[in-house]
């Protein structure tokens, strides 16, 4: 029979083994993740104008989305007075990556308001109609929710948009992602009043009253509703500066 000294032995030398295994795994795999992660993110803002790529979007591979994403979108990163940061600016502010898709919203989040720095990506369609694609983040109930909200050119006309979540309840505040039902409701709403004022889209319990300016909200999920509410009224309203220049 082993003594305890034996099986403490073992299970530290046994721990150990277990230990390098993991690190060496989760290393030689952080490639393929983050390849995987940047494909998975590039899909869903191209999911804001997937109306536009037509029906192959629901088939599109990996590569595809890459492919897209070179020739198609332009990427740019705007801070919050709507100039244009050139990319060494962003490495003297310390950004490695200055591309548009790099900008972590969840730490931009955590900045002043003033300092901030804003994804945008503008997309060019096969038949050469420009939309304009925002990143925006919120708090639904229970954790962050963010989106991807497609602009036709004249920055007034949602063309689309895509939602996701960090936590919120399945077949509830979830429908913000998981119906496609709910985000089809977005498609053709307003920014801006017929005096050009900035007015937002509201997600509306009870149900829209507003053609233009509203969509129905989501049955027992109404603090989700409210986030996204808030989350577009706020978030939009971060790119009018640079909006205002590309009218002039």
């Amino acid at each position: 029979m082993h003594s305890t000294n034996y099986i403490i032995r073992f299970v530290l030398i046994l721990t150990a083994i277990v230990a390098i295994v993991l690190s060496l795994m989760s290393t030689g795999l952080k490639p393929i993740h983050d390849k995987n992660e940047a494909v998975y993110n590039k899909s869903a803002i191209l999911s804001a104008v997937s109306n536009e790529i037509g029906d192959k979007f629901a088939t599109l591979t990996p590569d595809d989305v890459d492919a897209i994403f070179d020739k198609d979108v332009k990427q740019l990163i705007i801070d919050m007075e709507g100039n244009i940061v050139q990319a060494e600016q962003l490495n003297a502010m310390g950004y490695k990556d200055v591309s548009a898709e790099s900008i972590d919203m969840e730490k931009e989040m955590k900045k002043a308001e003033k300092d901030r720095m804003l994804p945008l990506y503008e997309y060019t369609s096969s038949n050469g109609d420009a939309y304009y694609i925002v990143s925006v983040r919120g708090k639904g109930l229970w954790d962050a929710i963010w989106g991807n909200i497609a602009l036709k050119s004249d920055l007034s006309t949602i063309a689309g948009v895509s939602f996701d979540h960090k936590a919120e309840t399945p077949g509830l505040g979830a429908e913000i992602k998981d119906s496609k039902a709910f985000q089809e409701q977005f498609t053709g709403k307003q920014l801006y009043d017929e005096q050009g004022n900035f007015t937002s889209v509201g997600v509306i319990k009870g149900g829209a009253k507003d053609p233009k300016h509203e969509v129905d909200g989501i049955s027992g999920a109404t603090i989700t509703a409210d986030g996204v509410s808030e989350m577009l009224e706020r978030g939009i309203a971060y790119y009018e500066p640079y909006f205002e220049k590309l009218k002039k």
